[in-house]
């Protein structure tokens, strides 16, 4: 008998790890890290920084590039890529503006229609994934193109030039503006409505990917295809769904844009994928699927949010900006193997 309580007692499988050991074994710890020591750096050298009236124009900084974060996250740990999340943004606040504006329609049914086109977009390149068995680098790759010249020429075509027309005066518009562009206050602090969105998309995809089966999925697909079909998964409707999602979060922003600044420029986007990935990885999202975290990606985008500024308010070259993130991506991914393998230890 005191052999076996001894031999239970050594077991790994029964030891209780530390409050320690748990945090350092999540996914986010190396993005909370970097978010205290970006925060602490730009305390110390921007002035600016401290004051707290520029906590909203940070956290909106931030939104604008977590909500598309958060959903292409989701997306890594699924294990794939859409390089066409930039342009798809530009390309759901065209589709809206344009379609309300040619054929005279409510706003709101350019907006509606929108939703569906990017949708589309999204469950396309899911449907091609499936069926060419092609890396979702090139399949999405194609759709950046694809996107990018159909932004472009059809404004052109529609407009004469490079922007949407402004459809201020249509039905609908001041409605529209209150749901994607409206602001409210909290203090002397102005809080732009996509801060609310990137919490409420956080927490939801969070509890989605960790609290349903749904999640258990995700996960499943990302770490190996081939084993999760084979215990019943639903693999492709599982990455179609994905690639759905990161559609719905480029349409949220895209009507953002179309509505706070009252037109799209065509060009817009282009760039953007990396910085969404980027956010992802800092946020503890590896490359190879199976491992992440949506409230790290969330993270990411702030680590970016409170780069982006600080620099400007520290009076530093703003070209030092994509250097900063490109160490940052490097030093993530470092740390993101290391947690991982740690994790995996244990």
């Amino acid at each position: 008998m005191a052999t076996m309580t001894t031999t239970a007692t050594s077991d790994d499988r029964v030891r209780t790890r530390s409050p320690l050991a748990t945090l350092f074994g999540m996914p986010a710890v190396g993005a909370l890290i970097g978010a205290v020591a970006v925060a602490l750096l730009f305390l110390v050298t921007a002035p600016a920084f401290r004051n707290v009236e520029n906590i909203g124009t940070i956290l909106y900084n931030a939104s604008t590039i977590g909500i598309m974060a958060v959903f292409v996250g989701l997306l890594m740990i699924g294990g794939e890529f859409d390089l066409s999340a930039g342009v798809a943004v530009t390309a759901s606040g065209l589709a809206a503006a344009h379609t309300a504006w040619n054929f005279g329609l409510n706003v709101w049914v350019g907006v509606l229609l929108a939703l569906v086109f990017s949708l589309s977009i999204g469950a396309f390149n899911g449907w091609l994934l499936h069926k060419t068995g092609l890396p979702s680098f090139l399949v999405t790759l194609g759709t950046f193109f694809v996107l990018q010249g159909v932004n472009l020429a059809v404004t052109r075509i529609v407009t004469g030039g490079v922007s949407s027309n402004t459809i201020t005066d249509m039905d609908g518009w001041a409605s529209a503006q209150a749901v994607f562009a409206s602001s409210f206050d909290i203090g002397p602090v102005s809080i732009k409505i996509p801060v609310l969105y990137w919490i409420l998309l956080t927490a939801l995809l969070s509890w989605l990917l960790l609290r349903t089966r749904v999640g258990n999925w995700i996960f499943a697909v990302g770490g190996d295809a081939a084993a999760a079909r084979a215990v019943g998964v639903p693999v492709v409707a599982t990455k179609v769904g994905l690639f759905m999602g990161v559609g719905f979060g480029a349409w949220l922003l895209g009507m953002h844009l179309l509505f706070e600044y009252n037109n799209v420029q065509s060009g817009q986007g282009v760039g953007n994928e990396f910085i969404y990935i980027i956010a992802a990885v800092i946020g503890g999202c590896l490359l190879t699927g199976g491992y992440g975290s949506i409230v790290g990606a969330a993270i990411g985008a702030l680590i970016y949010g409170m780069t982006q500024l600080g620099i400007s308010y520290a009076g530093w070259d703003v070209d030092w900006l994509k250097t900063f993130l490109g160490i940052m991506l490097i030093g993530a991914t470092l740390v993101n193997m290391y947690v991982k393998k740690k994790a995996d230890a244990r």
